[in-house]
């Protein structure tokens, strides 16, 4: 598909921001259900698992933390400076608004890539090419665009029903491995 125009892209996420919502509240028990099955023996010891703080409208993930397998083994983005990166995060840890306002761990070092075992992101749709819909900011595109972040496993996060058969893509998107949605846990390609 060629390049978009800004006007269509944002149409779209109006769109699909309003069939996620609808979607989510249905999905949301099922699809934190097949994490909680899926997702520990994914992550390795002394790695962590990333996740997302949701929005409205998004997956919440939180109560991984309350897994045996992952607890005190979860992290959290955080932008800062222009640049997105992960801390480390369970209950308790301080949070404060990152550069979006969304809560983050703070204070904090950054994780290094190697430190993290997959990351999980929320998006508006997802391709069954592994291309996101996502808010527009490009902040997970340009985070995996890095060499040391695009080898550590990525999976987008939403509702089934939000999986069509291709998003608009700019030159600088970077394809997901695979996505989680309340029907399971599907790879496009081995990690």
């Amino acid at each position: 598909m060629g390049e978009p125009n800004a006007a269509q892209k944002n149409a779209l996420r109006r769109q699909c921001r309003r069939q996620r919502a609808a979607l989510l509240p249905a999905a949301q028990g099922p699809l934190l259900a097949i994490a909680r099955r899926e997702l520990p023996d994914l992550v390795s010891a002394g790695r962590r698992l990333g996740i997302h703080w949701p929005l409205a409208g998004e997956p919440d993930l939180r109560g991984l933390e309350q897994e045996p397998g992952l607890r005190g083994r979860l992290a959290l983005p955080r932008l800062s400076n222009g640049a997105l990166h992960y801390r480390a995060w369970g209950e308790g840890t301080p949070l404060s608004p990152d550069d979006t306002g969304i809560p983050a761990p703070d204070p904090g070092p950054d994780l290094e890539p190697q430190q993290l075992a997959l990351l999980l992101v929320p998006a508006l749709a997802c391709d069954r090419q592994g291309f996101r819909l996502g808010y527009g900011g490009g902040w997970f595109d340009r985070l995996r665009s890095a060499a040391p972040w695009r080898a550590v496993p990525a999976l987008v996060v939403l509702p089934e029903g939000c999986l069509v058969e291709q998003v608009p893509r700019d030159p600088w998107d970077v394809p997901f491995d695979g996505w989680l949605h309340e029907g399971g846990l599907h790879w496009l390609r081995p990690v």
